[in-house]
């Protein structure tokens, strides 16, 4: 762990952490004002999977797979999905980056609180295994199991809570930033 920490310290440089989270961000960015919205469409009254940071029921989950019809989940597969392949991981590299520079403009180089930067890849991690769980869902459509939405819900829930600590920690380490920068930082 302290060998990756150290590369990540290496690797984010200002220039590589700027342009992956200009990348990253345009990838999220896609969705929100494309695909998303394309699936939504289907099911105008439902909220999709990748978007209930608090889970869903099996008869949510039911529910949305009907609302969305055969084209719906359809566009699902092929829109949605595909970019919400691409974004995890790039998510994952570009946050651990940007926690790392911003953490080595204040902490020392050997302090535990480098670590934060795994949490990225833990909340990526399980955006990939609900993604999983989602094309499960969306193939075995009607025979979905009611294992497999309680399952799926619980990956949606660690991946939003993992991303919601990651962001809170972010604010804090900018917050901890300007404070320095401004000299008012606290003082004991």
């Amino acid at each position: 762990m302290h060998n990756l920490i150290a590369y990540f310290q290496r690797a984010s440089q200002g220039k590589t952490v700027f342009l992956l989270f200009v990348i990253t961000n345009l990838v999220y960015a896609s969705m929100l004002v494309y695909s998303l919205p394309l699936v939504s469409s289907y099911a105008p009254e439902s909220v999709l999977f990748d978007m209930s940071p608090t889970g869903y029921s099996y008869h949510q989950a039911v529910a949305l797979l009907t609302s969305l019809g055969v084209d719906g989940r359809s566009a699902y597969l092929t829109v949605q999905l595909p970019l919400d392949f691409i974004y995890p991981g790039m998510f994952s590299v570009s946050y651990a980056l940007l926690i790392t520079w911003l953490l080595k403009q204040y902490t020392p180089e050997d302090s535990k609180l480098f670590y934060i930067a795994f949490i990225p890849f833990v909340a990526g991690g399980f955006d990939y295994l609900e993604n999983i769980g989602i094309i499960a869902m969306l193939k075995n459509f009607p025979h979905v199991s009611e294992n497999l939405v309680t399952t799926t819900s619980a990956l949606t829930i660690v991946k939003s809570g993992a991303t919601t600590l990651f962001f809170v920690l972010l604010i804090l380490a900018v917050i901890q930033i300007i404070q320095r920068r401004l000299g008012i930082g606290l003082r004991s």
